[in-house]
Formats: structure tokens, sequence, C-alpha cells
């Protein structure tokens, strides 16, 4: 049996869980575009901030691309009902301003308060956009985490969260080989996927990570193909969370008009780098609070 070269699989997941309300870097313009949207923070202008309208709007700004920084996807603007919030007040003690800040859920329920730092109270109340951005900037850091606390207590509760279940997979599609590759690859790589730590399914929406595959070749030596089949492990939210690479050189016969028994061996191979992806991806985001 022909058995193919497995490079380690490179694991690229970032911090959170999933489902997450608060997970991963769009930034504003793509949390606006993503479709379907993805759970975003949205930060109102404050009313209540010892901040005019434009400073108050500036402020809401500067917050929620400062938190974006620290993978939490924001957007400055209205709440609907239905949205995650940071409100924003503030009190004046002396020469400072402290700036407070209030998380709520789409339920209305209040998940976390914070104080920030003392601002200068001359800064704030002119709204300097030096002052507001230093005082976004020194506050970002503790609000972040404290969402991420937040987060990693919704999914501990949820019972539909992948820290309570089996993670799911869907096997997408697999381009690029000749013969019969495109489907013996992915038939193979089906049955070798499922396990006790991994189950698959036939529906996308039902996944939580989706893998797809690539196959190309070319030219080597002494009559056979160098053939590269790259297995790339996409999140529900589309992110990219972690890739297999197999090469080998094989003479064309082995390929056409069937794989045969070196999809068998790719696909054994392949699902091995793939389960420690997908296991690597939910325990990076299950240590997300303590990161």
């Amino acid at each position: 049996m022909k058995r193919l070269a497995l490079i380690l699989p490179l694991v690229l997941a970032g911090c959170g869980t999933l489902p997450e309300p608060f997970y991963g870097n769009p930034g504003p313009e793509a949390a606006r575009l993503a479709l379907p949207p993805a759970p975003v923070l949205m930060v109102p202008t404050p009313s209540g901030a010892l901040l005019d309208g434009k400073a108050g709007a500036l402020y809401a700004h500067d917050l929620a691309a400062e938190l974006a920084n620290y993978d939490v996807p924001s957007v400055a603007g209205p709440a609907a009902k239905t949205s995650w919030r940071l409100s924003i007040s503030a009190k004046q003690t002396g020469d400072s301003v402290v700036p407070s800040y209030v998380i709520a859920g789409p339920n209305g329920k209040v998940y976390g308060q914070q104080q920030g730092a003392p601002v200068p109270a001359q800064g704030w109340a002119r709204g300097d956009a030096a002052t507001l951005q230093a005082a976004a900037a020194a506050d970002a850091p503790g609000l972040s985490k404290a969402l991420a606390v937040i987060n990693a207590h919704i999914q501990q509760s949820n019972p539909k969260s992948l820290e309570n279940r089996t993670p799911r997979i869907f096997l997408g599609a697999v381009t690029g080989a000749p013969g019969d590759g495109n489907t013996a690859l992915p038939m193979n790589l089906t049955r070798d996927l499922a396990g006790p730590d991994l189950q698959v399914v036939t529906n996308p929406a039902q996944a939580d990570f989706t893998v797809t595959g690539t196959v190309k070749s070319k030219p080597d030596k002494n009559g056979q193909l160098l053939v590269e089949l790259d297995w790339v492990v996409r999140d529900s939210n589309h992110r990219i969370v972690g890739q297999v690479t197999q090469m080998h050189d094989l003479a064309p016969s082995d390929m056409q008009p069937y794989w045969g028994d070196v999809a068998a061996a790719a696909a054994t191979e392949a699902a091995n780098g793939l389960q420690t992806v997908v296991q690597n991806a939910v325990l990076k985001k299950a240590k997300a609070p303590a990161s």
C-alpha cells in the first residue's frame, strides 16, 4: 500500500469558544459585512459620560477599535435589543474623570461592570482626541479580559457548546485531483474521520468545523508526479483554524483512472492530522480566559 508523507498540522486557532459572543478579530467593517453576521459587541454613543455628542461618538469609536485589537468584534453605534452592548458612563472626582462600563446581553441582563482608569478632567470635557484615545487604550485590556470570562461562563453553562459535547465536522469538496481522486479521497476520509472524539455530519449548517481539500501535482524525476494534498479546516464562522499538508512522489498510474489504496492511505494519515487540528482548536478556545 502506498503511503503519503504527512506534514504536521499547522494549528492557527485563536482565543475564544464556539459558539462565541466574543471571538476573532474581523475588524469593525468586516463585523458589519459578515454573512451571517457574527455576534458583535455594540458600543453606543454615551449620553451620561460628561461628553457632548461629537466627543461621545468619538470615544465610542475609539473604544470599539481598541477592543477589536484584543480580538473582540466591536462596532460603535446604536445597540438593538438583540445586541450585546457596552454602555459607557463617567463621574468627575476632583481633577479627574473616571469612566465606568456595563456589559449587557441580548436579554438585557447585566453580565459585568467595570471601572476605568482616571482621565484628566479638562481633556475629557473638551473631547480632546488624544485624551479620549489614551483612555480607550487604557481600558480596553481589562474590558477584553472581562468579556472573555463572561464568554467562558456562558459556554460552560451551555449544553450545546463544544465544551460539553463532541465536535461536529463537515467534509466539503476536494478539488484538483486527477482520476477519481475528487470522490475517492472524501469517501475514504469520511470513514476515517469519524470516531468518539469527532462526529462527521452531512449538513454543513450543523457543523462546528468544515474541511476542504485541494490536490496539486507537478512533474518530478523518473516520470513521477510530486503530489501535494492540502486540507484546510475552518470553524463555523469560516475562519481558518488549521491545515494539514501531505506530499509524495506518485506515478500517474497510481491516480488514473483510480486512486485505490493510495486514497485509502492518504485519508488515514490526513484524518489523524485533522483530528489533531480540531482537538487543538477546541482546547485553545476553552483556555481563552487564561491567555
